[in-house]
């Protein structure tokens, strides 16, 4: 005998909707690593006291405590404004930002004579402006959280920012060279003490805008006119929008005569593009392209010089740093001997000479660095950065919108494109290219940029990590889906022709 078929389940009669366990929140683990970010950089600290000074003093918690306190007053505004938010994030770049700040006052005791050490006080010299520098970037991921509730509204401002993006990367070609230029590289704005660095600015503005511009045109990207090789390349007529930023880029390059931040911008429209229609051929196109620029410039710059002499100056220190190790290839000739005498432990902190590499406390930071922690320590830093970029593309993948998805993506590549850069500079893999190592180097232009890319990829991740509900971030949990969410009527997924 078979048992009678029971009827569907279905609502009451009185129109309750059926309960939906909502997904946890996670922020009591995020609160937790963010304690273990703290203590490391305290012990850090401490140590660093203990080789320079002989012994711990008694405030060498000051600095790890007002980062704490900072850093914990931006835990709250996720718990409240970003409940869903990825746990990871905010631990992984407090440690790094709180390393930087540590490794800033040890250069800073470094430059006082060993008698004066002890009375030298903790919020001084580059380590002090750092951190309220911090407090500052800290303050601006907060306000972009709390203004910025639905990630899709930046979409809105794409060609206000697109365009606020190309005047800000002009603006130091253009100025006279005393207003704009530091070792080489025409890339501030100065005013009497105060300077600030646009193009770190920039990028978050121009990715905006690429994002947008690739939704709305990622079927007509999509399209594909002829194989060759095994591979669909494009038509001739959508080539325009790649050729247009290439030439931006060449021409950041030349007057700006900054390599790393044309390959920035260059790089990060590329990949955006490559994200939106899954055609490798964009990416072939891309490399072509760059690399053409690149021995072009290169070419010109060793034939008629001008604008091109600095990067062929830089190119030629990269292939043999030691043919003139005292003048031009010094910086670089000092950097690799500093990553060489860390081996794989290092000096311990505050046990080296980073001092002696010059511009350490910028763009050598990753060198000074690594003569004190060696290479494991090295490693763990490059671990940090490759977490904080797979958590920014893992939120890319889960957010529910074509809008979404580009922008966490290309804000997680151009983050750790900044990271190969530098770091690939200073190793000696690329020519060097001026880019500062994020929430390590000194400065106050690259850390408030890199924290507003943070607070976007926490909305971003928030809107993630929401309950499915297809009516987009915000909405509670329990109430049943409605349409899918779209970017002003765009579609979600790619049309395959």
């Amino acid at each position: 005998m078979t048992a009678p078929a029971r009827p569907a389940a279905t609502p009451t009669i009185t129109g309750e909707m059926p309960r939906v366990r909502a997904p946890k929140t996670r922020r009591n683990a995020e609160l937790a690593l963010l304690a273990l970010s703290m203590l490391v950089v305290a012990a850090y600290s401490a140590t660093i006291e203990a080789n320079m000074l002989q012994t711990v003093t008694l405030d060498f918690w000051l600095p790890t405590a007002s980062l704490a306190a900072v850093f914990l007053g931006l835990h709250v505004v996720i718990r409240l404004r970003a409940p869903y938010a990825d746990p990871a994030l905010l631990p992984a770049v407090a440690l790094l930002n709180g390393i930087g700040v540590g490794f800033l006052r040890r250069l800073d005791l470094a430059d006082v004579a060993p008698a004066q050490r002890l009375g030298y006080p903790v919020f001084a010299g580059t380590g002090g402006r750092q951190l309220a520098w911090t407090l500052a970037a800290v303050i601006l991921a907060a306000v972009l959280l709390f203004m910025i509730r639905d990630h899709r509204s930046v979409s809105r401002y794409a060609y206000t920012l697109g365009l606020a993006g190309i005047v800000l990367v002009m603006i130091p070609a253009v100025l006279p060279r005393a207003y704009s230029e530091i070792n080489g590289a025409k890339l501030w704005i100065r005013v009497g003490g105060f300077s600030i660095q646009p193009g770190e600015f920039a990028k978050i503005a121009l990715l905006s805008f690429f994002a947008y511009y690739l939704v709305r045109k990622r079927e007509v990207l999509s399209l594909a006119s002829r194989r060759f090789l095994g591979i669909d390349f494009p038509r001739g007529r959508d080539l325009g929008p790649v050729v247009l930023v290439w030439m931006l880029s060449l021409l950041v390059l030349i007057f700006e005569k900054d390599l790393g931040t044309s390959l920035l911008y260059f790089g990060m429209f590329v990949v955006t593009l490559y994200i939106a229609t899954e055609r490798v051929s964009w990416l072939i196109i891309g490399l072509l392209l760059f690399f053409g620029g690149a021995f072009l410039a290169y070419f010109l710059g060793g034939t008629i010089g001008g604008p091109f002499a600095n990067f062929y100056q830089r190119a030629e220190i990269w292939l043999d740093p030691f043919a003139d190790p005292y003048e031009k290839g010094y910086q670089l000739v000092q950097g690799l001997l500093g990553l060489g005498t860390g081996g794989l432990f290092g000096a311990g902190p505050g046990g080296g000479q980073p001092d002696k590499v010059p511009e350490v406390h910028n763009d050598f930071i990753f060198a000074g660095i690594g003569e004190e922690v060696g290479l494991f320590g090295l490693s763990a830093l490059l671990v940090l950065y490759l977490l904080v970029v797979e958590r920014g593309l893992r939120a890319g993948l889960a957010v529910r919108d074509s809008f979404g998805k580009l922008m966490a993506g290309g804000l997680a590549f151009t983050l750790g494109l900044q990271v190969f850069v530098i770091v690939g500079g200073v190793t000696g893999l690329i020519p060097l290219t001026g880019q500062t190592t994020p929430f390590l180097s000194a400065g106050g232009s690259s850390l408030m940029a890199n924290w507003l890319l943070i607070a976007m990829l926490l909305r971003i991740s928030d809107a993630a990590g929401q309950p499915v509900t297809g009516n987009g971030p915000g909405r509670p949990a329990g109430v049943p889906a409605g349409p899918p969410a779209q970017l002003h009527g765009a579609p979600t997924e790619v049309i395959r022709p």
